[in-house]
């Protein structure tokens, strides 16, 4: 067996657009310090139609922004404004505490425009959860890409095959964009002991068997995986080092239930810093039972 959990996404309508959710479920709540993975769209917008992911708070992880098609602008209470387009990588570690909004851009908002990307989250380690935040744009061309057997590797974040993301990170991770060609194929890196792979797209198979588009699959670990081709296909792979447990509410994850009460107190009682030029926010919900798609 080297499938040890299938997984079918959770969707969501997060308001004109789609969302499918793989993590955390059941009893894989997290693969390495991954603790949420969001498949975005692909989703068109209509003329006059855009995204507003209003201000809303993140302590103690990272969240991780690819997308394959359109755009958003980020904002947080750091005073950064940073737009994201395909290929690139938007970081955001809150630490100790940050606030951020994701919207459409002005420009976009008079056209029809597609949304299609991944959003994560990683857990940081117990010695970092408390750093100041900070946030940091990674342009596509910065990020290693290479051809394996007709297969399109782009490493986004970690190390791997003797290739480093220049993302900086906190502990041992892996996530790959992989897009394949008819007939093509490449190995997952076996150096990380949680693996995960996600079809993008139809057409893919694991070890010869078909794995059906929008399907999170977590890997038996240290076995030899072949993902293959029979059409044009996309998948994303995740990996890592488990960190242990971590609580999570809403926004917010830790390794300490009280830390997760402290921000919801925060929250409530606006002791958060602002985000510059942005009014709104979301509140804190009275009732909750899983994460804030962003």
């Amino acid at each position: 067996m080297t499938i040890l959990q299938l997984i079918e996404p959770e969707v969501k309508d997060l308001g004109g657009f789609i969302a499918r959710r793989s993590l955390p479920y059941l009893n894989y709540q997290m693969v390495g310090p991954f603790i949420f993975f969001d498949h975005l769209g692909p989703s068109v917008l209509p003329p006059n139609k855009g995204i507003d992911v209003r201000p809303h708070p993140h302590i103690n992880l990272a969240t991780v922004t690819y997308l394959f098609d359109g755009t958003l602008m980020h904002r947080d209470s750091l005073g950064t404004v940073q737009e994201i387009q395909p290929g690139a990588v938007n970081w955001m570690t809150a630490g100790k505490g940050i606030v951020h909004s994701e919207r459409s851009p002005a420009p976009d908002r008079h056209n029809e425009a597609t949304i299609h990307g991944i959003q994560i989250w990683v857990a940081l380690p117990v010695e970092y959860e408390e750093i100041d935040p900070w946030f940091t744009h990674y342009p596509a061309e910065t990020l290693p890409t290479w051809e394996e057997n007709g297969a399109i590797i782009k490493l986004i974040v970690g190390q791997t095959l003797g290739y480093t993301s220049p993302v900086k990170v906190f502990s041992p991770i892996l996530y790959l964009d992989v897009v394949l060609s008819a007939n093509a194929h490449f190995t997952v890196p076996s150096d990380y002991s949680e693996r995960a792979v996600y079809s993008v797209t139809e057409g893919l198979n694991i070890n010869d068997e078909p794995l059906e588009p929008y399907r999170f699959a977590i890997l038996e670990p240290g076995s030899e995986i072949k993902v293959s081709a029979v059409a044009s296909a996309r998948c994303i792979v995740i990996g890592g080092e488990p960190l242990g447990k971590r609580y999570k509410w809403w926004n917010f994850v830790s390794s300490r239930a009280e830390r997760i009460e402290q921000a919801k107190n925060d929250w409530r009682d606006h002791r958060f810093t602002t985000v510059p030029n942005e009014t709104e926010f979301i509140p804190l919900p009275e009732m909750v039972t899983e994460a804030n798609p962003f």
